[in-house]
């Protein structure tokens, strides 16, 4: 064999390997998705109270028994391996939802309720994960984005979509000013000023009539190039809910938003993040600015978070201070705490239980908090890493040394 032969074979057969390994890695990670899409579907289709407990039992069961066996090992990996091609089969997977309740006015709005949790608290794991920032105040800032976007679209001429952005942009600019008071603080201290502000917060719209006190206020449908929102789709004949459209721009959201937090993560800006969140004062003798990371992320996840209450509110078409209050935010915690500190994909796992497992048990609608709190004890009793525990940093994604 030549020496242009020798050198070639190695080569070769590594990427015989990883070709094999590629196919292989992926197939776990497609199961996982495909069957539970075919869960939630069941979940939402049935009514009767006693299945909704039964699928509920079977798939805790399931979830607990696929644990202990080790089958989740082989998905884990699948999506550390193949992550971008199974995000598009979630995307792919959620739309397949949205064709099959295309005209179930009902579920569409959880779905799109859904997505938007996510894009919310994927801003909350920016803060809580990354950079170790507490915020309990993340419905507050998800109603300074309502309201932004219930005055601007409808005293001003605005594009909606700029409505949109501009929500983001006034919570990341009260969120600057209570970051101010935060910095001075640590630990349980500066919890307890976004605690404050959260309760400030809801006084504030309740005394306040220019913003409707405590009747709320009327917002517009959003409309995107003289499309309205609020209007049913006629697809060849086929009559889809209004709810598809906000359920396309939520997903569009929540794709940018999840590509920017994985970018950032994957980054130096995450490393810093990372650092200065074990041990700020080994950051700072590092030289790590921790003023400068604190502000990168609770502004950027703030962004975030109003970016999801200004769309919120054109959909849900009412807002009042009882949307955004303490309680609230605390879904919101405990949807991040629920999924996995740092891992955004824990996120879109609790978020579907938060919001999907209340709305089906009629007979637990009035102690939802009640439920919220026990899981939150459970987890960080008896997993507290969450559900899907944040993995090791992946730089690239799929790469192996040969």
């Amino acid at each position: 064999m030549s020496g242009f032969e020798s050198a070639a074979a190695p080569a070769s057969k590594s990427d015989a390997a990883g070709a094999r390994r590629g196919p292989r890695s992926l197939l776990p990670g497609l199961a996982a998705i495909a069957l539970g899409t075919i869960y939630v579907i069941a979940l939402l289709v049935v009514e009767e109270q006693t299945i909704i407990i039964a699928l509920l039992a079977a798939g805790i069961v399931a979830a607990v028994a696929a644990h202990w066996t080790g089958m989740l090992n082989p998905v884990a990996s699948s999506f550390i391996d193949r992550e971008q091609v199974l995000s598009g089969a979630v995307v792919a997977a959620v739309l397949a939802i949205t064709v099959y309740f295309h005209a179930d006015h009902f579920i569409l709005l959880l779905v799109t309720t859904i997505l938007l949790y996510v894009l919310a608290t994927l801003g909350l794991n920016l803060q809580f994960g990354y950079a170790g920032v507490l915020n309990f105040a993340g419905a507050s800032f998800f109603g300074v984005g309502g309201y932004t976007a219930a005055v601007l679209s409808t005293h001003t001429g605005m594009p909606h979509f700029l409505v949109l952005l501009t929500g983001g942009v006034m919570a990341a600019f009260i969120g600057l000013l209570v970051l101010l008071p935060v910095l001075r603080t640590r630990g349980h201290y500066a919890a307890v000023v976004t605690i404050a502000f959260a309760l400030l917060f809801r006084t504030f719209l309740e005394v306040n009539d220019v913003l409707g006190g405590p009747q709320g206020l009327a917002v517009p449908g959003f409309e995107l190039f003289g499309w309205s929102f609020n209007r049913n789709i006629d697809l060849f004949g086929l009559q889809l809910s209004f709810y598809v459209n906000y359920l396309l721009m939520a997903l569009l959201l929540v794709i940018g938003a999840f590509v920017l937090v994985r970018r950032l993560e994957r980054s130096w800006i995450g490393l810093n993040l990372d650092a200065q969140r074990l041990d700020e004062t080994a950051a700072i003798c590092f030289g790590l600015e921790i003023v400068r990371w604190k502000t990168t992320a609770f502004v950027l996840g703030n962004f975030l978070i109003g970016l999801a209450g200004a769309l919120f509110a054109m959909m849900i078409g009412f807002i009042a201070p009882t949307n955004f209050t303490f309680a609230d935010s605390l879904i919101f915690v405990s949807i991040v705490l629920l999924g996995g500190l740092g891992n955004p994909w824990g996120l879109v796992v609790a978020t579907a239980i938060v919001v999907i497992i209340p709305e089906k048990l009629q007979a637990i609608q009035e102690y939802r908090f009640l439920l919220y709190a026990a899981l939150v004890m459970l987890m960080l009793l008896f997993r507290p890493d969450g559900l899907l525990p944040r993995p090791v940093r992946n730089y690239f994604p799929g790469w192996r040394p040969r």
